[in-house]
């Protein structure tokens, strides 16, 4: 019996001189494949169909229902010729196998990364990390400037001013509670001269041996209280302005006070990162640390110019506007109060006519916006 050879011959696929698969040998490989499944396993009957180079199926794998009858395992290791080997090869290079075993051809060609979309949860993430250590640094700087361990930047000129502008807020707010007050006991004592005149003139009516007496202080307390309306009218002038000087004017260029002392905080809390940072040793770590703290530095040192330019100019204005606006309010109230209590209602409504004061007559609403139109 003849030495069998160590190739099987299910593996070996002849190839014609043109460079085609000898379709006489397929059949058999075929059928010896089919023998070499185990049996009971239910596999599908697997069919491999080989044409030309240029075919365009070449090397697909065609399944179908499996109805041959078990026999002997064959060798697991099949050595295919040269030429199959080199079709294979070539084949490989256009084929990707994803996890699922589906063998799909790809084109080749320039590779195109699609930017990763941003996600907004980790946009805010990142955002409260950044307000959580400002936080922490402006906190630190606060706490050491209270305990005297940390320094802190003054604008000796610019403080002042500051200063100033807080302490006239609180006697300026002292003149307008005053005035108020002035304001509503003039209001009760008008309310009552009215009313005595009404009394007065009643009795006068009734009293007719007392009608001329009852007459003289019904006359009196009417026009008492026909001047104390005057007066209250410019009062109330004097304390919406001085109100709308105070509460608006000045609150305002406090707010701004507000934000340019923050900004100094920040300012000086990361000055003082860039002073340890500097003051420790630099490396290949450190340098990164202290390049971008000096980034830092630099931007809140620019807000802190920026916000300490607007505080002068807003403070200057201020300045202005107060002189213009106090003066005339403080002419009215004085020649106001002159006129009242000298009895002399010409000028006390002269002086109402100079501030373009109108009075609103008692009993009489407020006209609309239509008739005031």
């Amino acid at each position: 019996m003849a030495q069998e050879s160590p190739k099987n011959s299910a593996a070996e696929i002849p190839v014609t001189s043109n460079g085609e698969v000898d379709d006489s040998h397929e059949h058999g490989f075929n059928r010896d494949l089919k023998r070499s499944l185990p049996a009971g396993l239910g596999l599908s009957e697997t069919q491999i169909t080989s044409h030309g180079f240029e075919s365009t199926k070449e090397g697909v794998i065609e399944a179908g229902a499996f109805q041959g009858s078990p026999a002997p395992p064959l060798p697991s290791v099949m050595s295919p010729s040269r030429v199959a080997a080199s079709r294979l090869a070539q084949q490989g290079s256009d084929l990707i196998v994803p996890a699922g075993g589906q063998r799909t051809q790809t084109k080749s060609g320039p590779v195109i990364l699609a930017d990763e979309t941003k996600n907004p949860a980790m946009e805010k993430l990142e955002l409260v990390r950044k307000w959580s250590l400002n936080t922490y640094k402006c906190t630190r700087q606060i706490i050491s400037e209270k305990l005297g361990r940390g320094s802190r930047t003054v604008d000796l000129e610019l403080e002042a001013q500051i200063d100033i502008l807080r302490d006239n807020k609180k006697k300026y707010e002292n003149i307008l509670k005053l005035a108020q007050t002035l304001s509503t006991q003039l209001f009760q004592m008008v309310h009552t001269q009215r009313q005595l005149g009404d009394a007065f003139a009643d009795l006068s009516l009734k009293s007719l041996e007392l009608h001329e007496e009852f007459g003289y202080n019904a006359d009196t307390q009417k026009l008492l209280a026909k001047n104390g309306e005057t007066l209250l009218g410019a009062i109330n002038f004097f304390i919406a302005s001085v109100n709308t000087l105070v509460n608006k004017t000045i609150e305002d260029t406090l707010m701004t006070v507000k934000q340019y002392e923050s900004a100094r905080i920040e300012y000086d809390a990361y000055r003082t990162d860039l002073e340890e940072l500097n003051l420790g040793p630099r490396d290949a770590n450190t340098l990164p640390k202290i390049e971008q703290s000096q980034h830092l530095f630099q931007a809140h040192k620019e807000k802190y110019d920026k916000m300490r330019n607007d505080v002068s100019i807003k403070l200057k204005f201020l300045e202005e506007n107060k002189v213009k606006v106090l003066h005339n309010q403080l002419v009215l109230f004085h020649n106001a109060i002159a006129a009242y209590f000298a009895g002399n209602q010409k000028q006390l409504e002269q002086t109402l006519k100079q501030f373009h004061i109108k009075l609103k007559n008692p009993g009489v609403d407020t006209p609309s916006w239509l008739e005031e139109q």
